[in-house]
């Protein structure tokens, strides 16, 4: 049985039905998980997801990623975050079944890992790998951090120069042997703490999450603009880097500082698109369509809008682009990026 988001009957206010539905699409970053307070979601099973995919867009794939689920309550620290990868790839082969519909939930799977330990994390990434059952693609560590008390930082406390840090970079050089992807979640002032990274480590492969983490609470409040000037250099510069490429979503956070959960109602595709597109339009000029893969976040991004209009805004940002733009924006790059060969 479905178990309803606590905002349902709010996100009902706006319904939309979905537009050109017959267009692919992976959607490369969501999260699977239950019993987490303080959450819209605080079930996000394979029900839950399969409701909002069946919504109308033709949602082909997806890829899940670590949110610290169902980590493994006893064995060693370092491994316990393979129980995580246990967990979803077991959705994953329920999905893959077909019993439950088109969509292959979990097509591709990111954990975590503690790089930290430097070498010997590299133990941990073969446990990963063996849990995924050939879905494994790689880790997130996130170095989320800010001065101010009032941004909160990632749960796993990453401390300000994470990807600095000589024994987080001793652990990242064991990803690159093993063909694992770097999930890269930070806020929008460490961004060019990525393009060092990306710099030191050429052959791994970095996916920029949601957008840099462009922040508007805190001291950021009520400086939008000047959020987005500091931003955008960062990400034009981060763009040179060829083994980069960035996620498009992820900004209807509370974090982002809209506001959209705090209204009367949800906002409309078209809102959420006109707010928030010179975000959408500046990536993708500086990283190229083929570098660039549009992002549900759900369930966490579902705090202010439903999975169609969220879809929707994305499609309605790029009516004008072209057939080639649009397929690797919505499927060609995540398929890629993230080898899902039969998705």
């Amino acid at each position: 049985m479905t178990t309803r988001s606590t905002n349902h009957d709010w996100l009902a206010l706006m319904p939309e039905a979905p537009l050109e539905p017959e267009l692919p699409i992976c959607d490369p970053h969501h999260h699977l998980w239950d019993f987490v307070k303080g959450r819209v979601a605080p079930r996000y099973l394979l029900d839950e997801i399969l409701e909002d995919v069946s919504g109308g867009h033709r949602i082909v794939s997806t890829v899940f990623i670590e949110c610290g689920a169902m980590f493994r309550a006893g064995g060693p620290e370092p491994l316990r975050a393979v129980g995580e990868t246990e967990f979803v790839n077991g959705i994953a082969a329920m999905s893959a079944s077909g019993l439950y519909g088109p969509t292959r939930v979990a097509a591709g799977i990111i954990g975590t890992a503690d790089l930290r330990l430097g070498e010997a994390v590299g133990a941990v990434l073969d446990a990963q790998i063996a849990a995924g059952g050939g879905r494994f693609r790689g880790i997130r560590r996130a170095a989320a951090w800010d001065a101010d008390p009032a941004v909160p930082g990632h749960r796993t406390q990453p401390g300000q120069g994470l990807f600095f840090r000589d024994d987080f970079r001793r652990g990242f050089a064991q990803l690159a042997p093993r063909r694992l992807t770097f999930e890269a979640w930070c806020y929008h002032p460490q961004i060019p703490d990525v393009t060092a990274l990306a710099r030191a480590f050429p052959d791994t492969t970095i996916i920029l999450n949601h957008f840099g983490g462009p922040l508007g609470i805190g001291r950021y409040a009520g400086h939008a603009d000047e959020v987005f000037a500091q931003w955008r250099p960062s990400m034009q510069e981060l763009a040179t880097c060829p083994n980069v490429v960035a996620k498009l979503g992820g900004i209807a956070m509370e974090m982002n500082g809209f506001g959209w959960h705090e209204q009367p109602k949800p906002p409309s595709s078209q809102a959420l698109m006109e707010a928030t597109r010179r975000y959408y339009e500046s990536t993708i000029e500086a990283f190229g369509a083929n570098r660039c893969m549009f992002e549900s976040n759900f369930p966490v991004d579902k705090a202010s809008c439903s999975y169609t209009v969220l879809w929707n805004s994305f499609k309605r940002l790029t009516a004008r682009y072209s057939a080639a733009e649009r397929a690797a924006l919505f499927h060609d790059t995540a398929a890629r990026v993230y080898r899902l060969e039969s998705a």
